[in-house]
């Protein structure tokens, strides 16, 4: 039999390294261990987050199971930021740059000490992609695990997640909600571990990362306290012994076709427009050329389906209750919207794998059939004109209409924004340009959930437009363009527009444009000059030297 320690074996089966040998000694290892594979198990878990607080225990009891493969399991942990907690503050700077720490670190840990294969458990939004760059990299047999789902808190009959808090914020500086209801809503939006419950950054790339092939068949679906995902560790154990055994790599998996799926199946349900940074920087780790374009030709083809939140009504556990995005993969599948003979983690193909998924629960109404869509195109759309030469990602899920004219109201940065807002000094039909929040400009290109879910819930959702060099969260709907590029730090026309310019946003069209005469914008072109950034050392300032645009993924490597 050929032999699984591929790797390991450099340290363990080589007389010149004694000095390895004694310290894998030293952790406990035996002489019989030094020629069985090591199986890296990396946490993100930590106490500070809910979506990240119970993976410790997941990864503790994956060792178990590895060992009971007859492997060794080794548990190491890298970082996570909590969106949640940072959003709307000067700490979201520091999200999206986390990926990269997340992937470096991966690499780092699992490079040096030449582990075998690699199980990522993660639960927030950047520890998915950031853990598949790295898995990627390395080019290992490893997978996926998705800590799960959270469940939804309740108001009386009304369900609660952390957008619920968000827009309460807005209600009550309308004057729709008292006090005493807003208080009461922050303090039920979270009853307990797993990450954001709609169909939100964390759950998007879950469901994008199964369908990838790159997680097991339903990772994406459990709810974090379900009993289900509690048994989960087994079959994954089970799996990292066949993918050392095929020798299965992530390479082998992570394809073109196979990122065609994860953008169908992330259309279908709404997803997050995260995932088009993320799995733009996932692909060029695996040398797949991905660009925004791509995006926008399964989009056009590709029905969304989904009625879950932040503009829906459904949250992921109640896909989870109608068959899981298993369900929907079948689905999709039986009616030629997916490569079937994409490889999987399971060491089948998603074909193999859906041959015995649960159809889709008779009566059910949280995905629409094909015949009956939400919107007959995806949600998400790739604009391009004047204000975002190089692209940008808008999120038009038809509810909020395809079409919006407006003024500019520009603000540098989000703050400012936050406050115009709160003081009820956006009117209906504006167009609020929030900019200076790219990847280099930010530095770190933080989400804007905090002025959009202020918007929606001051009323004004279906009357105001935002736009911005800066991100979304998942949880943000309303008529928004994001991932303006070039960003108004490198400067974008984004950087040179002023209070009262005409904009126009046309999603049919695929169309963003600033309405000025060539002969203006030259004008403020000649006399405007660079910001300097808000910081000068530190992570920040190194990411804002090295990050490639929105448009490629926000890389450094």
């Amino acid at each position: 039999m050929e032999k699984w320690n591929r790797h390991s074996r450099t340290l363990t089966e080589d007389e010149s390294l004694p000095g390895a040998q004694a310290m894998l000694h030293g952790i406990g290892l035996t002489e019989d261990d030094f020629r069985k594979a090591q199986v890296g198990i990396v946490s993100t878990g930590w106490e500070g987050n809910p979506c990240n607080m119970h993976l410790n225990g997941i990864a503790a009891q994956l060792k178990q199971e590895v060992q009971a493969q007859g492997l060794i399991g080794l548990v190491f942990h890298t970082i996570g930021v909590s969106d949640g907690i940072s959003m709307g503050t000067d700490g979201m700077r520091y999200s999206l740059p986390s990926r990269e720490i997340i992937a470096d670190s991966i690499e780092t840990v699992a490079g040096a000490q030449w582990y075998d294969a690699v199980a990522a458990v993660v639960g927030c939004d950047k520890n998915m992609p950031g853990a598949m760059m790295a898995l990627a990299r390395l080019n290992r047999p490893g997978l996926l695990v998705y800590g799960g789902t959270i469940r939804p808190g309740f108001y009386g009959e009304r369900k609660l997640d952390i957008v619920s808090a968000f827009e309460a914020y807005g209600q009550k500086s309308a004057g729709a909600i008292s006090e005493e209801e807003y208080r009461e809503v922050i303090r039920r939006s979270i009853p307990g571990p797993g990450a954001c419950g709609g169909m939100y950054t964390a759950n998007t790339m879950a469901s994008a990362i199964e369908a990838l092939g790159m997680s097991l068949p339903m990772n994406s679906s459990l709810p974090a306290a379900s009993d289900e995902k509690a048994s989960e560790p087994a079959r994954v154990a089970a799996a990292l012994r066949r993918l050392l055994e095929l020798n299965l790599r992530p390479r082998d998996i992570m394809t073109a076709p196979a990122f065609e799926n994860a953008i169908t199946v992330l259309t279908v349900l709404g997803g997050s427009t995260n995932a088009v940074l993320h799995l733009i920087a996932m692909a060029k780790a695996a040398g797949v050329p991905l660009t925004i374009d791509d995006f926008q030709h399964i989009s056009d083809k590709t029905p969304f389906l989904a009625d879950l939140k932040p503009s829906g009504r459904y949250v992921m556990e109640d896909l989870y209750l109608v068959g899981g995005v298993p369900a929907v993969m079948r689905m999709l599948l039986d009616n030629g919207y997916l490569h079937g003979d994409c490889r999987t983690v399971t060491g089948k193909t998603i074909a193999e794998n859906l041959a015995d998924a649960p159809t889709l629960s008779p009566g059910q109404d949280v995905v629409r059939p094909l015949d009956r869509p939400i919107k007959a195109s995806g949600h998400i759309q790739i604009l391009y004109g004047n204000l975002a030469e190089e692209g940008a990602v808008a999120k038009i899920t038809g509810k909020e209409g395809e079409v919006f004219s407006g003024p500019a109201r520009v603000f540098d940065g989000e703050s400012a924004a936050n406050e115009a807002i709160a003081a009820g000094g956006i009117q209906p039909g504006d167009v609020v340009v929030i900019r200076y929040c790219g990847p280099r400009g930010g530095p770190g290109m933080p989400e804007m959930l905090k002025p959009t879910s202020a918007i929606i819930g001051a009323g004004l959702g279906d009357s105001v437009a935002l736009i911005t060099d800066g991100r979304f969260s998942g949880g943000t709907h309303g008529f928004v363009v994001g991932h303006i590029t070039p960003e108004a730090q490198s400067g974008g026309l984004i950087a040179l527009l002023q209070d009262g310019d005409p904009i126009r946003i046309d999603s049919i069209q695929n169309r963003i444009e600033a309405l000025l005469p060539p002969e203006t914008i030259q004008q403020r072109r000649a006399v405007w000059q660079p910001r300097p950034l808000p910081v000068s050392s530190g992570y920040l300032a190194k990411y804002a030297k090295t990050v490639s645009s929105a448009t490629e993924g926000c890389v450094t490597d």
